[in-house]
């Protein structure tokens, strides 16, 4: 699905991102793990170029998303992302915050569909007959949109648990339910992979574990995510492959039985005797 070649970032002279090497196949489930400033979260927001590569390929279904000729806003639809602070917007509900993406998608869609009709027989007249193009089926009106989204997203708050939480406030949530909705949120556009940046490491305690349930149930129903994180138990018994990173590359990579029974890298012998 995702295959990483020599990525590299630098902001200004310095260089963060050395090389990164790594293919994610659909289904993955890849714990990226490391001391602080390793460059982690770098190398996440480079796979969906919220930040944007200094060199090197990021090939997402067969197309370089790090190139600059390529629109990346396409690509994003396909690529959720759940950040460490939760990132919802405190002047909208629970169920507008999940709607946003969907019906602005979606209107934005429809709205350059209609633009396109009304010029194309104009168009047409300066194409071959066997060039001319048809309309473009208009399945959806701006009301439907809102409508469809609406209840996707009410499908998901009730997979969370937390329907009634619909038409309150994100400031009144807890931590957990906070990062619960930021996580749906990335489901309502049907993404084919997630990306987490630390998404428990702001939480209380025990306020983690509801999270990282709704996390295990994503993997159990074949959700590729790529997720950095300091929870070794989850990266242990949820994780398809870990990788270890330090000093802007990846030093390891291996399953996670074997990545934890018998880590290969000095570093990461080092780094494992610390946290474990």
């Amino acid at each position: 699905m995702i295959d990483v070649l020599d990525l590299k970032k630098s902001f200004g002279s310095l260089e963060v991102l050395r090389g990164i090497n790594v293919t994610i196949n659909k289904g993955d489930i890849v714990c990226v793990i490391g001391p602080s400033g390793s460059g982690k979260s770098t190398f996440l927001r480079c796979l969906n170029c919220m930040e944007d590569p200094t060199g090197g390929k990021i090939i997402f279904d067969g197309v370089n998303i790090a190139d600059m000729k390529v629109d990346i806003n396409v690509h994003r639809r396909k690529m959720g992302m759940v950040f460490q602070q939760f990132n919802l917007f405190n002047n909208k509900t629970v169920i507008e915050n999940i709607m946003l993406a969907p019906v602005h998608i979606g209107t934005t869609d429809l709205r350059r569909a209609k633009l396109r009709n009304f010029f194309l027989p104009l168009t047409n007249l300066f194409r071959k007959k066997s060039k001319k193009q048809s309309k473009t089926e208009i399945m959806r009106t701006k009301a439907q949109i809102k409508a469809e989204a609406r209840e996707r997203a009410l499908e998901l708050l009730r997979r969370i648990g937390l329907e009634d939480k619909a038409d309150v406030y994100p400031s009144t949530l807890s931590g957990g339910q906070k990062q619960r909705v930021a996580i749906v949120r990335a489901l309502a556009m049907n993404p084919e992979v997630i990306l987490f940046d630390e998404p428990t490491s702001a939480l209380d305690p025990e306020m983690v574990g509801e999270v990282l349930d709704l996390m295990k149930q994503l993997a159990l129903d074949g959700m590729t995510m790529v997720v950095v994180t300091h929870e070794m138990g989850f990266a242990r018994e949820v994780g398809s492959r870990i990788l270890f990173m330090d000093g802007g590359q990846i030093l390891e990579e291996n399953t996670p039985a074997e990545f934890f029974a018998h880590p290969q890298n000095p570093r990461t012998r080092e780094f494992l005797s610390k946290v474990l």
